[in-house]
């Protein structure tokens, strides 16, 4: 299915927002999701399942001081 991942269309077989993000090779707990303009609490990211046209927003969260 197709989807919109920070402004890029991609190509996935992923069926839900942590297959996602485990494809993208992305920790779970130190991103943040938004899934057509709401954000995905991270408890939730195994049960939410993606669509044909959803747009996600992935955002990486970087410590620092």
């Amino acid at each position: 299915m197709k989807i919109l991942v920070n402004g890029q269309w991609r190509e996935v077989a992923s069926s839900s927002v942590m297959e996602l993000l485990e494809a993208m090779s992305l920790e779970p707990r130190r991103v943040a999701v938004e899934l057509n303009k709401r954000i995905v609490p991270r408890a939730r990211y195994g049960a939410t399942a993606l669509a044909e046209n959803d747009c996600l927003e992935i955002v990486t969260l970087v410590g620092g001081g």
